[in-house]
């Protein structure tokens, strides 16, 4: 199973590539798609969308997770991440993949035990849980990571509750 994770936002869209092999959850690919300040906001969304595009015809993920909004003081900001994933979900929509979503809360307990975790220790367990040489960097392309491995490790019980209706 081929996971694409997106952490979301117009500025900076994370994105990590994770295959579930033989029992564990190996990396492909991270990083961040950017979008220039004071471009106009339907080019930056349009960018976004077209980078999340190519990074799903190239993979060819199963299943395309990302993480909810999280609603802090800024307002504005909190529905500028809203579009960009608007534009990530549509970008899966298109091609008739499945899309999860995974509270930040959820993606900490998931990589870290703790829904409380700091960004270095979700960096730290990142890379332990993929073998990685180097802490992933930036933070986004590691919580987009985190994502994808929230959901390769989630989605096959998932799927085993819902053959038997539960």
């Amino acid at each position: 199973m081929i996971v694409l994770g997106i952490d979301p936002g117009v500025a900076n869209t994370g994105y990590g590539v994770v295959a579930h092999q033989r029992g564990r959850v190996v990396a492909l690919d991270g990083g961040v798609i950017e979008t220039r300040a004071g471009t106009d906001a339907g080019l930056r969304l349009a960018h976004i969308h077209h980078r999340v595009c190519e990074l799903i015809d190239t993979y060819k993920p199963e299943a395309v997770a990302v993480e909810d909004l999280f609603f802090g003081q800024n307002a504005r900001s909190a529905f500028a991440v809203g579009q960009a994933r608007g534009v990530v979900i549509l970008a899966a929509g298109q091609r008739a993949i499945r899309c999860a979503s995974y509270t930040p809360q959820q993606v900490k307990t998931a990589v870290t035990g703790s829904g409380r975790a700091g960004k270095e220790q979700v960096q730290r367990m990142v890379q332990t849980l993929l073998s990685l040489p180097e802490l992933p960097t930036p933070d986004h392309a590691a919580d987009a990571l985190a994502v994808a491995i929230c959901h390769a490790n989630g989605a096959p019980l998932q799927a085993a509750m819902e053959r038997v209706g539960a």
